[in-house]
C-alpha cells in the first residue's frame, strides 16, 4: 500500500527484509529501514525526473530545482513520523522545528549535488545524517541513484547504536590506506582555497561534498578527502559513515568537526576546510596542505 503523494513523492511500505544490510528486528530497526526506504524511493524519484529538470537560483546564486522542494518535504514528512520527538535541520525548508534536547537530529540535503544534478551529471547524492543527543554523528542513509562502486548505484547506511557500515547490503570492510595519499579527493573548488603543493599524485572529485567525503570509506583506492566549508548537512552523513569506518575527521588546522549551535541553528558554514582519512594522510594534509 502506497502513502498519498501529498509531497509529490509516494513512499510504498515494502516487507521488512535485510536489503539494507541489516535485519529489521527491533523497533528501531524497524524505523531505521522505514527511513532507507524513504530516502532510496526519493532518489528514485529523482533519477526519474533529471532529464526534465529545470533549474532556478536562490538569492545566494545557489541553485535550486524542483526536485530539491519535493524530496525536502517528503522526507520532513516521513522523518516526523518514524521519530516524532526528533530535531530536524535541512536545507531547504527554515528551522522552525529544531529540539537542542532532542534524542535524534536529522540532518539532510535533499539533493547533495544539485549543480551536477541540473546539468545531468550521475555525481549526486539523497543523503540523511543523524546526530544524537550529544551532537556526535551516529547514523546516515546515503544513495547515489547513478553513481556506484561497480554497480549502477550506491546505497551507503549505517544506523544510531551500531558501528557497522553497509554498502548495497553488504557489511563494509574500510580498506588498509596509504600513510601518503596516492589518490585523494578534493572538493570541486579546492584549488581556489588551498595550494597542494608539490603533490603529484592523482586528484578526485566527484562534485558534492556528501560523495567526496564518504569516498575514503567507501572506495577503496582514495585515502583521504580535503572539502572546503560548506554547511551541515553537506557533512553530517558522511562524518557518521567515516567515523564507523575507523577514519578521522577534522578541520585543517586539525581542530574537531563540532555541531555547534552557530552550525545548527544559526545555519553558518563549517569553520575551516574539512579533511578525513587515517591518522597518517590526516597528518599530511595538515602539513601539506597550505591555504591562500
Amino acid at each position: 500500500m502506497k502513502q498519498p503523494a501529498t509531497y509529490g513523492i509516494a513512499i510504498e511500505n515494502e516487507n521488512f527484509s535485510d536489503r539494507y544490510g541489516f535485519t529489521p528486528d527491533t523497533e528501531e530497526k524497524k524505523a531505521f529501514f522505514r527511513l532507507c526506504t524513504a530516502v532510496r524511493r526519493c532518489g528514485e524519484a529523482a533519477r526519474e525526473k533529471q532529464a526534465q529538470i529545470h533549474r532556478t537560483f536562490k538569492a545566494d546564486g545557489s541553485i535550486l530545482t524542483e526536485t530539491d522542494l519535493s524530496v525536502s518535504e517528503t522526507l520532513i514528512r516521513t522523518i516526523r513520523e518514524l521519530y516524532p520527538e526528533c530535531g530536524i535541520v535541512t536545507e531547504e525548508t527554515d528551522l522552525h522545528d529544531f529540539r537542542k534536547d532532542a534524542k535524534y537530529t536529522f540532518i539532510f540535503d535533499p539533493i547533495d549535488g544539485t549543480d551536477s544534478y541540473s546539468q545531468g551529471f550521475p555525481m549526486w547524492t539523497v543523503a540523511v545524517g543523524i546526530l544524537d543527543e550529544n551532537r556526535i554523528p551516529c547514523g546516515a542513509v546515503i544513495y547515489a541513484p547513478r553513481f556506484g562502486r561497480g554497480t549502477q548505484d550506491l546505497f551507503v547506511c549505517t544506523m544510531p547504536g551500531d558501528d557497522r557500515v553497509w554498502v548495497n547490503g553488504e557489511l563494509n570492510e574500510t580498506a588498509k590506506k596509504n600513510d601518503v595519499p596516492k589518490q585523494m579527493v578534493f572538493g570541486s573548488n579546492m584549488l581556489s582555497f588551498v595550494n597542494p603543493g608539490h603533490y603529484m599524485n592523482k586528484l578526485r572529485s566527484f562534485c558534492g561534498s556528501v560523495l567526496n567525503l564518504a569516498a575514503p570509506a567507501v572506495f577503496e583506492q582514495i585515502d583521504c578527502v580535503a572539502n572546503p566549508r560548506c554547511y551541515v548537512w553537506d557533512i553530517a552523513a558522511s562524518h557518521a559513515v567515516l567515523k564507523k569506518s575507523g577514519l578521522e575527521v577534522c578541520y585543517l588546522d586539525g581542530s574537531p568537526v563540532v555541531y555547534t549551535d552557530s552550525l545548527l541553528v544559526d545555519r553558518t558554514m563549517t569553520d575551516d576546510i574539512t579533511v578525513a582519512g587515517n591518522s597518517s594522510c590526516v597528518k599530511w594534509m595538515t602539513e601539506n596542505l597550505k591555504k591562500y
